[in-house]
């Protein structure tokens, strides 16, 4: 978006240059189109994480099982990432404003759709849709952000950026429980309504196309019709589709000990090669893998991988264990992860300042540094610990993951040309939807894993040849005894008193376990800051 005002020719020698008034162009601030676009995106995000406490209470208000109402989170997801790697090619058919737009109009629809939804079929249905509209949103709004923002302002955006992407998941657990408890299921997407027509109509007035874009959406089009792809449209749209239902199933169907998954993962394996093959040749691919090439770019996408494979593992994975183990309500457990999105938010301005002068590849190690000593004392915590130990331990973790994204971000695009812009952002969102995916079903799995093999430890020394053991029983049964119970009811209770505290103990070593898993993985990050190519952030790229 230029910020320079544009009029027209007064007029020609020999006419009246009084008979034609320049019309300007209106100056449109760049953080009014900012704050547009992300708005949107921090809706979409929103509505990934905040029905997952509503499952339940789906379940019981359509009459179905909780098992079949989870199809309403893989049905969203799965539309979701068979969406975001198309985003780019479906922005050069409609145009991107236009293509943004649709999005926001459906993602609306759908959602009070999904509200008024009878059955849970229909429910699924306008899931899709919903999953459909919200997959372009943040790819979208990613390229909208590089456009409109010249380099050396371009850390900025991305700041803002940041905020929604990282508090919209944190945010959406406790939202959503307290929208259950309060008033209904239903108003969980009913919510979507008035933020999605605010971003609808606010687009609509200040976002336009850049004439370099335009450009190339023209040249694309060169004999009247854009070349569709389909072979890499159909293989991209199965391969990814699989691959979510693997993800979000594969826990509970035992991964490969069902059949199911294991068709499900060699669908999504060989529809990917041939996907990857194929638009590797493609001159005009949907997807293009091309960009990989650049080393800078390939490094981003994988640090924007593992960035949400922690950061959604370790969303799931805190307040699971504070509810189960510590008696949190959801709304507690949510609050335990507010002060990190306020820490975040608290960074932004200092992160933009910063980054010219420290540089984007310091900043990255830095970040992962941070991140890893966040999850490692995370993994440290004791089940005496308090609300203040937790809370301050993601504190921690938000200083990390506000040093985080601003700068990978930049480094996604420091040496790609403008018009890679669109297609990298599609690419860099897919590889963050994955990274998300990969995280909660690694977390979900771990943690069941992790906890079988410390039950399997500790019930090895309850038994009678245990000394601690039963003295430890013995003092139970008393205790018991002493307080009314049969000398029979006292020693079956204290049993149970004893295996509740096994159960208990081993889950939260298979906790701790994976949040120490979660910290060696973000110590990944680190050795892939120190491999990226030196760019000085807000320069020009130089065209290829």
């Amino acid at each position: 978006m230029s910020s320079n005002t544009i009029s027209e020719p007064l007029g020609l020698p020999g006419q009246n240059v009084l008979a034609k008034p320049a019309i300007a162009k209106p100056i449109i601030n760049p953080w009014f189109i900012a704050i547009t676009v992300t708005l949107a995106t921090f809706m979409e995000l929103l509505d990934t994480s905040i029905a997952n406490v509503s499952l339940p209470h789906i379940a019981g208000g359509l009459a179905v099982s909780y098992d079949e109402s989870t199809w309403v989170l893989t049905s969203y997801l799965v539309a979701n990432a068979v969406v975001l790697p198309l985003s780019a090619w479906l922005s050069r058919v409609f145009g991107r404003k236009n293509y943004y737009m649709v999005c926001v109009a459906l993602f609306v629809i759908s959602s009070f759709l999904c509200g008024i939804a009878p059955s849970l079929g229909l429910l699924i249905f306008f899931r899709i849709l919903q999953g459909i509209g919200g997959g372009g949103l943040a790819p979208v709004e990613q390229a909208i952000l590089v456009d409109t923002f010249p380099g050396a302002r371009r850390a900025a955006a991305f700041a803002l950026y940041s905020m929604a992407i990282v508090t919209a998941p944190a945010v959406g657990p406790p939202l959503g429980g307290w929208i259950t408890d309060h008033f209904s299921w239903r108003w969980v997407f009913f919510i979507n309504i008035p933020i999605g027509l605010v971003s609808l109509i606010l687009t609509s007035r200040l976002v336009s196309d850049p004439p370099q874009f335009k450009d190339e959406v023209k040249a694309a089009r060169s004999g009247g019709k854009l070349r569709i792809d389909y072979i890499g449209i159909a293989l991209i749209a199965v391969g990814f589709g699989a691959l979510e239902i693997v993800l979000d199933k594969g826990q509970r169907e035992d991964w490969l000990e069902s059949n199911f998954i294991l068709i499900a993962l060699f669908i999504a394996v060989a529809a990917l090669i041939a996907a990857a093959i194929h638009e590797w040749r493609n001159d005009d691919p949907v997807v293009e893998i091309q960009l990989f090439k650049e080393r800078n770019f390939a490094i981003s996408n994988v640090l924007y991988f593992t960035f949400f494979f922690v950061l959604f593992g370790s969303t799931v994975l805190i307040p699971q264990v504070l509810q189960s183990l510590y008696g949190y309500t959801a709304t507690d457990a949510g609050l335990v992860l507010g002060p990190g999105a306020f820490v975040i938010v608290m960074m932004a301005p200092v992160v933009v300042r910063l980054i010219p002068k420290i540089g984007a590849k310091k900043m990255i190690v830095f970040a992962a540094i941070f991140i890893s000593l966040a999850m490692w004392r995370f993994g440290s915590l004791t089940l005496a610990s308090d609300y203040r130990s937790y809370a301050l331990a993601r504190a921690l973790q938000g200083v990390g993951l506000g040093f985080f994204f601003v700068p990978v971000s930049a480094l996604a695009y420091s040496y790609l040309p403008a018009n890679k812009n669109n297609k990298a952002s599609s690419i860099t969102n897919l590889f963050r939807n994955l990274g998300g995916s990969f995280g909660v079903a690694f977390v979900t799995t771990m943690l069941e894993r992790r906890t079988q093999f410390h039950h399997s430890v500790l019930v090895q020394h309850l038994t009678p040849e245990n000394p601690l053991f039963t003295q430890r029983l013995e003092n139970i049964t008393q205790y018991l005894a002493s307080a009314g119970s049969s000398t029979a009811d006292a020693a079956e209770k204290a049993q149970a008193m004893i295996a509740g505290l096994a159960n208990q103990q081993a889950a939260f070593l298979g906790s701790m376990d994976c949040f120490r898993i979660l910290g060696w993985v973000m110590f990944a990050g680190l050795i892939l800051g120190l491999a990226t190519k030196p760019f000085r952030s807000g320069a020009a790229p130089a065209e290829h």
